[in-house]
């Protein structure tokens, strides 16, 4: 297992990549931190089951991404574990409705920056002076081909998510000298919620680009992610892997 008694972070865990990133990472035999924005018995039960399954420990944790105080809580609860943290997946975050640029307004662009981009920033300012202690640690932004390519009628989404390449970039360069990599993922059109609220025109017209005809797997998504957190990618840093079927 490659993941063998990593301790891990994983925001956005309750559906989509994030969820499939715990179950991946579980099954790689990492523990795990299983973030999500409200308790619900569902999730709760989820959980549990990934735990039961895979023999590791799954903490589920609640904070609002958005919300710097609920945020630095939990990190201090965390914190509180006195354990390494080893692993920030950085997997939460949102598509709005698709507009024309013209039609894009500037409070769209803060929300949608303010999930995809600031929050990132947040926790991981709050995780990489855990992992600068520890010199050692491993963050995985999620990114998109979006934010390589750009992608029409989602000008705040591509925007948010070519900051966050950039953001890995940079990190990476800061972070090397204290044994923490930074890499991203940049997944193509996945089977997701926020995938299916791509208009199907728009949907036909992306996958009329990828050479394998079909959209991602979420699991498809995660099984890269632990590969990149894992020790088998141990010197790539500064990457930006695209997962995209061939686009």
């Amino acid at each position: 297992m490659i993941l063998e008694n990593k301790n891990a972070i994983i925001t956005g865990a309750r559906r989509g990549i994030g969820r499939a990133a715990v179950e991946v990472f579980a099954s790689q035999g990492a523990n795990i931190w299983a973030c999500a924005r409200r308790q619900d018995d569902i999730f709760e039960e989820d959980v549990k089951f990934l735990s039961k399954k895979y023999r590791v420990q799954i903490f589920p944790l609640y904070f609002d991404v958005t919300n710097e105080a609920e945020m630095k809580a939990a990190i201090q609860d965390i914190r509180k574990q006195k354990v390494n943290i080893d692993i920030l997946v950085n997997a939460a975050g949102i598509a709005d409705n698709s507009t024309r640029f013209q039609m894009t307004s500037i409070d769209k662009m803060k929300h949608v920056m303010n999930v995809n981009l600031f929050s990132v920033t947040l926790i991981t300012q709050y995780v990489s002076r855990l992992m600068i202690r520890q010199n050692s640690g491993c963050i995985v932004n999620i990114a998109s081909i979006a934010g390589i390519d750009g992608a029409p009628a989602q000008y705040e989404y591509a925007v948010s998510k070519a900051a966050i390449i950039g953001a890995t970039r940079n990190l990476a360069r800061e972070l090397a000298p204290n044994n923490i990599r930074v890499n991203a993922i940049a997944p193509g059109m996945t089977e997701t919620d926020m995938g299916a609220q791509i208009e199907d025109t728009l949907k036909q017209e992306i996958l009329g680009k990828v050479i394998m005809k079909r959209m991602g797997k979420p699991e498809e998504i995660a099984n890269v992610i632990a590969f990149a957190a894992s020790d088998m990618s141990s010197y790539m840093t500064g990457q930006v892997l695209r997962v995209d079927g061939g686009m």
